[in-house]
């Protein structure tokens, strides 16, 4: 197999924590401009050229969840990615796009002001992409008094590792959020999430609000 992404990507992340997870081999094929073949084939791939791409034999596969769903499918470690009971699946499902749709585009909401204008962002997108975090943490923290994620990684840790990693650079999770701020940190402890941060601390400078100095 061969995953086309960045590793300073979340959503490359997403795709890469599962890959690690079950132990699957590949190969890492960078997308930026040291790489234009890599890039080409993701243009080709992807309705809008986005990645991660996975490539299995004659098999590509788009879109950071539809490439864990296919590994939990096609790999024969992948089955605790998704649950096999169909109710339980639906609630992973569910909270994969909790994270996806309410954290991470929250969080790139924010980038996104600073990508457009890095002196002058629109203070108003900024407020807003905040504001979107806030709500979605305290919805998280709630959820989380009565709900408990698997111990092993899942498609929701491939989605909550990533998405709450950047998201607390861009605004931090509050005090009164503990068991979100508690997931987060063991998040980060599982190897194969620790494998994406270790391997994405180059790129830190690039972070458009500047990176912390933690993590």
């Amino acid at each position: 197999m061969e995953l086309y992404g960045h590793p300073f990507s979340s959503y490359t992340w997403k795709a890469q924590i599962a890959l690690h997870a079950i132990g699957a081999e590949y190969a890492f094929r960078e997308v930026g401009a040291d790489h234009p073949d890599n890039a080409a084939f993701v243009q080709a791939a992807h309705p809008a050229g986005k990645f991660p791409v996975l490539r299995d034999g004659e098999r590509t596969v788009i879109e950071a969840t539809a490439i864990v769903e296919y590994l939990a499918a096609s790999h024969p470690d992948g089955g605790t990615l998704i649950p096999a009971d169909p109710l339980a699946a639906t609630t992973v499902r569910m909270i994969d796009r909790v994270f996806d749709n309410y954290v991470m585009a929250s969080m790139q909401r924010v980038v996104n002001a600073y990508l457009a204008d890095a002196e002058n962002p629109d203070p108003a997108e900024i407020a807003a992409g905040k504001a979107a975090l806030q709500r979605t943490y305290h919805w998280l923290e709630n959820w989380l008094s009565s709900h408990q994620l698997p111990q092993h990684v899942s498609l929701v840790s491939c989605a909550a590792a990533p998405s709450l990693f950047y998201a607390d650079w861009v605004e931090r999770i509050p005090e009164d959020c503990p068991r979100l701020a508690a997931l987060r940190a063991e998040l980060l402890a599982l190897p194969a999430v620790s494998r994406c941060v270790e391997a994405a601390r180059p790129y830190r400078a690039f972070f458009p609000l500047g990176a912390p100095d933690r993590d």
